[in-house]
């Protein structure tokens, strides 16, 4: 068996196989950096020292050591880089994503050991880069071709590459980032302003390390502060709402209602009664509405005539008519009192918890419903379950103080396209910098890069049927090109990624599953899957998988 990455993906899915303990069982781990379990997000390809989680221990799955635990154990002059007292520490704070890398390392290691003594032959092979992957139905066996030529046979293939951003104008049009990672490439010093696209924690990222590396950050009266170097420097974001996401708070449930996912039989039974659809609509009032009742009446009162798109509306509007700043302060003390008292902001954790329960039965969606999701639904979401960590809300404060930070709303048809002596224009503005923070895309199928499941349709596009032809029917001709028909008169929605089922199998256009081939590369399955949550995402997912196996 192979697992192409060595993430936080890979190790959930090691964790499992390992637990099962089946003696004989044969793994290979490739991995394109020279270490296990940090992958992009923990090491220096996405995170610098100024980069902080936005998950605390408690709401981390269950690994080899408890992270307060693990503190402990780090020498004193790493703590003392990060400014971490160990006996101060617990599983109520984020860390440094570095030193969780560096703790998700351990993890891995600490499974290898164990792997070992189950009688589990492991082998790892660092800085090996997959160039494609060729399923043999014939001789039911997967081939991996790595790019120095060698390949490899397996039974069974975990694709957990994880994140990817395509490179459309970096390194072709001076001072345009396609993304802000790895964030070395962004660490300098500038004398004009900087545009970022997005005020997502991507976006945070980026202003955290251009804010470290364009001046002095310090503590006045409690209070932090920030000075630039040049008077010139300074950060515009822009986003479609000209909203910043929320700060995180305590919550009740640390992670996020993993027994709310809609049980297989309720979901082929709402099907049955619907045309072989979920309804996204009972899905928000089972996973949304009806733990609002139980955990804060007062507020469900206040929203239970309420459908999505009513709620969506109500809530945006509050938001879109405060400053974003002002809102920011407000939800960084409401956030300070909530972990204070530990008590939760029961509205936003159920919105968590939709967003988590929904992802698996999505693919169930009708086309419009998905619709719906995407333009209604996904934006609250983004914005209010980004969960930013006090320190980084200190941060963005601290540079709008200054006079050195502002956010603008370009609405739906805002463009950024590069300057004909580099940088951006924005609707008109020109940028001599300019950083594309709008997070991880959903890529398109096509964007796959194992060729050799292209060429021969091991995989197949993510595509949901309409429940009403004639909507479909006129998107097609509104020259919608991902509306599709087959020889039934069914209009089908092509979506981001390709197609999976319940156990991330492959399904290729005959909708038939691969046994021998499972997708978990986050970018590959935004269609099916529309909002993963990082770790929770990296264990639920390895639960379906390992169950199928």
């Amino acid at each position: 068996m192979a697992i192409l990455g060595g993430g936080p993906a890979a190790l959930f899915i090691f964790k499992r196989l390992v637990a099962r303990g089946l003696p004989g069982l044969n793994i290979t781990i490739f991995e394109k950096n020279d270490r296990l379990g940090y992958g992009m997000p923990y090491g220096h390809n996405g995170a610098a020292d100024e980069h902080v989680t936005n998950v605390s221990g408690n709401e981390i799955p269950e690994l080899m050591n408890d992270l307060a635990d693990w503190i402990k154990k780090v020498p004193k002059d790493t703590l003392d880089k990060y400014h971490i007292d160990p006996g101060n520490f617990n599983d109520y704070k984020v860390l440094p994503r570095l030193l969780f890398g560096q703790y998700l390392n351990d993890q891995f290691n600490l499974l290898l050991k164990q792997a070992g003594e189950k009688g589990i032959e492991t082998t790892v092979c660092y800085k090996s880069i997959v160039a494609d992957v060729i399923d043999d139905p014939v001789k039911r066996k997967v081939k991996v071709l790595l790019e120095d030529d060698r390949s490899f046979d397996f039974d069974r293939v975990v694709i957990c590459t994880g994140h990817l951003w395509p490179l459309r104008y970096e390194g072709k049009v001076k001072g345009w980032f396609d993304s802000p990672y790895p964030p070395a490439k962004i660490s300098v010093k500038v004398n004009h302003a900087v545009a970022i696209r997005g005020s997502s924690l991507t976006a945070i990222d980026a202003i955290r390390t251009l804010g470290r590396h364009n001046g002095t950050f310090k503590k006045i009266d409690g209070k932090l502060c920030f000075t630039a170097d040049d008077p010139n420097f300074r950060i515009v974001m822009y986003s479609r709402n000209g909203l910043l996401p929320a700060v995180r708070f305590h919550l009740e449930d640390s992670h996020l209602g993993k027994e709310t996912v809609l049980p297989a039989e309720e979901v082929e039974a709402m099907r049955a009664q619907h045309d072989g659809f979920l309804p996204l609509d009972y899905v928000f009032e089972k996973n949304f509405k009806a733990g609002i009742l139980r955990q804060d009446p007062g507020f469900y009162e206040q929203i239970k005539e309420m459908n999505m798109e009513t709620f969506v509306d109500w809530i945006m509007e509050r938001r879109e008519r405060t400053d974003p700043f002002e809102l920011l302060k407000e939800e960084y003390a409401e956030a300070e009192q909530s972990i204070k008292k530990r008590e939760s902001v029961y509205w936003k954790e159920m919105l968590a918890i939709l967003s988590f329960a929904m992802n698996y039965p999505a693919k169930y969606f009708s086309a419009e419903d998905w619709l719906r999701m995407r333009k209604k639904l996904m934006p609250l979401i983004s914005v209010v379950i980004a969960f930013v960590p006090q320190s980084s809300a200190e941060t963005l404060l601290a540079m709008h103080q200054a006079g050195k930070l502002e956010l603008l709303a370009v609405g739906e048809e805002g463009s950024f396209e590069p300057g004909e002596d580099g940088g951006v224009l924005i609707d008109g503005t020109h940028y001599q910098t300019f950083v594309d923070c709008i997070g991880q895309p959903h890529l398109n199928y096509e964007e796959l890069p194992y060729p050799g499941l292209l060429q021969n349709r091991t995989v197949s596009p993510a595509r949901l049927r309409f429940r009403d032809p004639e909507k479909g029917r006129q998107m097609m001709s509104d020259d919608q090109q991902q509306v599709v028909v087959d020889d039934q008169e069914n209009y089908y929605l092509t979506v981001p990624g390709v197609s999976i089922n319940d156990s991330f199998q492959a399904v290729d256009e005959y909708n038939a599953l691969n046994e021998r081939i499972y997708i978990m590369a986050v970018p590959f399955i935004g269609g099916f899957n529309p909002d993963y949550s990082g770790l929770d995402f990296c264990e639920a997912a390895s639960k379906a998988i390992i169950d199928s196996l």
